[in-house]
């Protein structure tokens, strides 16, 4: 008798299930594999299209040189090293959107940081006061008169527009403890003349230095911390810009100020005599310190009505930041070197007073009033 080939029931059936269980296995992989090609693409299509481009005017100042002769794509990798722009893609973008494009021309521009390609194209093409034509310097220490001075010498913008320019001082963004006074204000700096400026837009700049300067020296909350206001620290920054020329004096001269101001006693000043009766010289006579200036810290109490020069960022910080101590009285004794000496009381005082006196002696004509 031939065995029976059929396959029993059993095994009919789980030779069948696990057909099934194979089919499932599979399809579920199909499921899962096509999902994640489905959410990948459709990833990849959302990106698509999408260049990396910062948005808006940008951040930071910064000036950039666009070198003579430089093509559209090498401009754009200086903006892109510079970090004005996010990438040469969207640069790229923002030239084929603009016809203009090809008439940026060579030269130095101030910008900023991180702007959208689109305005940094712009702005290239039509730069208004945004281009560089010339840099001026004015150095510390200078009342406003003579910054007025070397304005017009280093920018050859008339003097009648910087008296005009001055005449409203609503218009130049000076902090509101100013008071719509610019003496003091105009920071002392190198800066970018622009092919379109005016005086205003000049002395706008300095302003907007000036404020960026204190913001980073903190002189707001230093002068809260003092008690006074931030225009008294200017003050004192001021006088600290005439009396010293060395760093390592200052914060000891706005010590010996602010104990002054403290005790009650005179500040007794040739800096501010000289701010009040426009010597040219270092130092006063007996008939200058009876000046009937508000100015005369010798017959006044108290700090002058205004700063007497423009001080730069390191007096500003020796205002803000005194070096503790008792001193109540300092004189340089060597005009060459800056040397300055401080004492406590006024027998201290008259010794040190004593060794400029000799130090002038051996200087004839450099002391003289």
């Amino acid at each position: 008798m031939l065995p029976d080939t059929k396959p029993s029931a059993a095994k009919e059936a789980l030779h069948q299930g696990k057909g099934c269980l194979a089919v499932l296995l599979a399809l579920a992989v199909l499921v899962v594999g096509g999902f994640l090609v489905y959410d990948q693409g459709k990833a990849l299509m959302a990106n698509f299209g999408e260049t990396p481009d910062y948005t808006g005017t940008g951040v930071a100042p910064i000036t950039v040189t666009i070198p003579t002769g430089a093509t559209l794509d090498e401009i754009g990798g200086v903006l892109k090293d510079a970090d004005v722009i996010k990438s040469v893609q969207a640069w790229d973008s923002a030239v084929a959107s603009e016809e203009r494009a090809t008439s940026v021309q060579p030269g130095r521009y101030l910008m900023r940081t991180q702007m959208s390609a689109i305005n940094a194209l712009r702005l290239l093409i039509n730069p208004g006061e945004s281009r560089v034509r010339a840099q001026f310097t004015i150095p510390e220490g200078l009342r406003l008169s003579r910054q007025v001075d070397a304005l017009v010498k280093g920018t050859k913008i008339k003097r009648s527009a910087y008296e005009a320019a001055l005449k409203k001082p609503k218009s130049l963004g000076l902090p509101s403890y100013a008071k719509n006074r610019p003496e003091g204000f105009l920071f002392p700096d190198t800066y970018e003349l622009t092919a379109d400026a005016t005086a205003t837009s000049t002395l706008r700049q300095m302003v907007e230095q000036y404020k960026a300067v204190t913001a980073d020296v903190g002189l707001t909350a230093a002068a809260k911390k003092l008690d006074r206001s931030p225009y008294e620290v200017l003050i004192v920054a001021s006088i600290i810009e005439r009396e010293v020329n060395q760093d390592q004096y200052r914060a000891k001269v706005a010590q010996v100020l602010y104990n002054r101001l403290d005790e009650g006693m005179p500040l007794g000043l040739d800096s501010t005599v000289i701010y009040a009766e426009n010597l040219k010289t270092n130092t006063t006579t007996p008939e200058d310190r009876e000046s009937k200036s508000k100015y005369n810290t010798y017959t006044h109490k108290g700090l002058p009505p205004g700063p007497i020069a423009a001080p730069g960022k390191a007096a500003l910080q020796a205002a803000a930041n005194p070096e503790p101590g008792k001193w109540l009285y300092f004189t340089t004794v060597d005009f060459d070197s800056g040397e300055t000496k401080f004492a406590d009381n006024e027998a201290e005082f008259e010794q040190i007073r004593l060794q400029f006196v000799a130090w002038c002696n051996d200087h004839p004509g450099r002391c003289d009033s």
